[in-house]
């Protein structure tokens, strides 16, 4: 059985993420690397521990989480899908059962808010952990004056919590926006598809998905 350890110690793997960071750092994202994609094997491999499901189940979603952005190497148009192929193909050549694979490559295939949707426990949890990583660390521009309003948005996220509560099945991602940089009609304007996207991930898991910002209950 091909284990996250493998995949996390795969110099191709490895190779393919931080080419991909080289690469969207010359267009001017926002950062796509090892600190994002560490978050998101952790929250979405959690969020399903929690829920109650095996460890077999935990471990595809830590493998999707940890390899669901490799697309951004080759492009970051379309990089859900480009990603899920290449990820199909490495995780063959490594000897990964069939199932398991597609299982994964489906995942990654379907977490971007302009082609995917839930379609599985682990494309829930992959939606759910990536689309939850708002916060100031993701930004690469050192010069606020550059700022456009991905980074602006970003930057302004001083605190960033993901919770569950099993007992009311509900996600709550309660956020912190400093809004002397920017104003929190901002961060819908810039993540409101990724709010619904996160809204039917968690509705697929029978989840309630709460969004809190300063203290306010938005959603």
């Amino acid at each position: 059985m091909i284990t996250f350890q493998d995949v996390k110690n795969s110099e191709e793997v490895n190779k393919l993420i931080l080419n991909a960071q080289k690469q969207l750092d010359a267009l001017g994202f926002t950062e796509h690397s090892i600190r994002h994609i560490t978050i998101v094997s952790n929250r979405a491999s959690k969020l399903l521990q929690d829920l109650g499901y095996d460890e077999h189940r935990v471990e595809l979603a830590r493998i999707a989480g940890y390899m669901h952005d490799i697309g951004n190497a080759i492009n970051r148009t379309d990089h859900a899908h480009s990603g899920a192929i290449l990820a199909y193909e490495i995780l063959k050549e490594m000897g990964m059962d069939i199932n398991d694979r597609i299982e994964i490559m489906m995942a990654i295939g379907n977490h971007d808010e302009a082609t995917g949707t839930a379609i599985s426990d682990i494309s829930a949890a992959l939606i759910l952990a990536d689309k939850s990583d708002a916060h100031r660390d993701r930004v690469r521009n050192n010069n606020i004056q550059n700022f456009d309003k991905h980074d602006k948005v970003n930057y302004a996220v001083t605190d960033s919590e993901f919770t569950l509560n099993k007992q009311e099945r509900k996600i709550t991602l309660s956020l912190t926006i400093d809004n002397k940089i920017c104003p929190t009609l901002d961060y819908f304007e810039i993540f409101m598809d990724r709010t619904m996207m996160s809204k039917f991930a968690a509705k697929y898991l029978n989840l309630w998905f709460e969004l809190i910002i300063n203290g306010t209950k938005l959603l």
